[in-house]
């Protein structure tokens, strides 16, 4: 098989999981891969949002490889063209850009059962063979713009967040900035001095708490530039800390209780309006939806320029939105800050068939998204997610989820060079049993607690996106893999 194969892997993404696979691959002297990236730079999420104030909800010093810290971060809290250089400097430093291919969106995927290897083609119809691969398709880069009512009629500019038009200049214009997320949180305080006017549709107050974010001193990045390992021990600290406030996820306790007072005594402070502060109050317990610091959205709302709407939209006009209310709302621009499509794995434009000819993103459609371990699929031998199902995060860094994965990937493709004539499938009944299980803990978490709905839930209530525990509790159980729950499948 390996004289018919173009790349031993395939990697279908150039985010931080596609970038970081491809780095721990060579680090393992496993240098026949390829990165399939389908824009003309590496970055994922951090390269396409580019609105004004978009920046990271973690501290940078956690927010970025544990093999390759940053000493010269710049703010406690990095922002996107920061970040974004970050990713830059890892793919030349580790000599990546020979191993990706730019402009290529991987459309299909198909799985050669005689042969044991998979057949990728890209939106120009070229065709790679691989023996395994790895989707590192990220969670937040299909836009989820709700079906409103005369969307099409409005007459003025409209894009989602993550699609910033650049060319639409907002100076003294009348803006509708639609959602209350975390991108609508960075969003706000970043174009409220330069309107005319903002009206903020909120369906939901979102849970605030202070960010505390500070400009890194040049003594700092001296001292993590002189000693590496002083910066070891802040990113350490820093995990600990945000590992820790994950116990506020899982059951009411005194950790839950202290964070939701902070968040409401963040409110107090900074909304002195007792009727804007009522608005603002959520109606859902804390970690239902993402916790999203901020200092500057409160203080945003405050601007006599803007306008809160908690009255849901009925309908889009061509002059502007008119809420449940009767009211028309004239503005000249429509920002949709309404999130990605996490939960249910559609509009990824690639067509994934495995064993018996399954189709993978048409079964989580019909039923529900799920993996083993949020890494393998029964039915699909050699495909390996980053960031598949119940692998998100409501508490600490992705990126250490990213980093057990690729560990466990490295021991699922060191056990694969013991076996050259078949191939690792996982059997049905350990996909079920872990996925059984997953769902057994999270009826005992925030998620599922009463009157709690959000991007992290299907439409049918399902969590198919959340880890329910600790990190370090992932980090535990992926470090090897089982191979008794493997079917080892000859080829031919």
């Amino acid at each position: 098989m390996a004289n018919k194969v173009d790349y031993k892997i395939g990697i279908i993404g150039g985010g931080f999981g596609g970038l970081g696979i491809g780095i721990r691959l060579k680090k393992e002297n496993r240098d026949s891969f390829i990165i399939f990236e389908r824009a003309e730079e590496v970055g994922g999420t951090w390269r396409d949002n580019t609105y004004p104030g978009c920046g990271c909800d973690i501290p940078s010093h956690l927010y970025s490889y544990s093999f390759e810290l940053n000493p010269n971060w710049s703010r406690g809290y990095s922002k996107q063209p920061e970040i974004l250089a970050y990713m830059i400097a890892c793919k030349k430093k580790y000599a990546l850009d020979a191993h990706i291919r730019y402009n290529a969106t991987i459309t299909k995927a198909v799985f050669h059962e005689q042969e044991g290897y998979w057949e990728l083609t890209d939106q120009a119809g070229k065709v790679t063979l691989v023996e395994n691969v790895i989707a590192a398709i990220g969670p937040f880069n299909v836009p989820n713009i709700p079906k409103f009512k005369g969307l099409e009629s409005f007459e003025g500019a409209s894009f989602h967040s993550s699609q910033w038009d650049h060319t639409v200049d907002l100076k003294n214009k009348r803006v509708a900035v639609i959602g209350t997320g975390a991108s609508a949180v960075q969003v706000v305080p970043g174009i409220v001095s330069e309107v005319e006017h903002l009206s903020l549709f909120q369906r939901t107050a979102p849970w605030i708490l202070p960010k505390d974010d500070f400009e890194v001193s040049s003594f700092s990045k001296k001292i993590n530039r002189t000693f590496p390992f002083i910066q070891k021990l802040r990113r350490l600290g820093i995990y600990w800390f945000f590992e820790y406030s994950g116990r506020a996820l899982f059951r009411e306790n005194s950790t839950r209780k202290m964070i939701r007072k902070l968040a409401q005594d963040h409110l107090e402070k900074q909304v002195p309006d007792e009727v804007l502060r009522k608005k603002l109050t959520p109606n859902y317990e804390i970690g239902c939806k993402r916790r999203l610091p901020s200092d500057e959205f409160y203080p945003a709302l405050m601007q006599k320029n803007v306008a809160v709407v908690c009255d849901s939209i009925q309908e889009i006009t061509p002059k502007g939105i008119v809420d449940s209310k009767g009211v028309l709302h004239e503005v000249d621009v429509i920002i949709y800050a309404t999130g990605f499509h996490v939960a249910d794995f559609r509009g990824k434009n690639l067509e994934v068939i495995g064993r018996g000819g399954l189709n993978l993103f048409e079964n989580w459609t019909e039923k529900v998204p799920e993996a083993y371990y949020g890494t393998a699929v029964s039915g699909f031998p050699g495909l390996l997610f980053v960031l598949g199902p119940n692998t998100g995060l409501g508490h600490n860094s992705q990126l250490h989820v990213m980093e057990s994965q690729f560990n466990y990937i490295i021991g699922y493709l060191n056990e694969l060079d013991k076996l050259p004539t078949a191939y690792l499938d996982v059997k049905p009944s350990a996909q079920k049993e872990f996925n059984d299980a997953i769902q057994t803990k999270l009826k005992g978490m925030v998620w599922s607690s009463g009157g709690c709905t959000s991007w992290y839930l299907k439409d049918s209530g399902h969590n198919s996106t959340l880890w329910p525990g600790y990190t370090v509790t992932y980090r535990w159980k992926t470090r090897k893999i089982i191979r008794n729950d493997f079917e080892v499948v000859k080829m031919g």
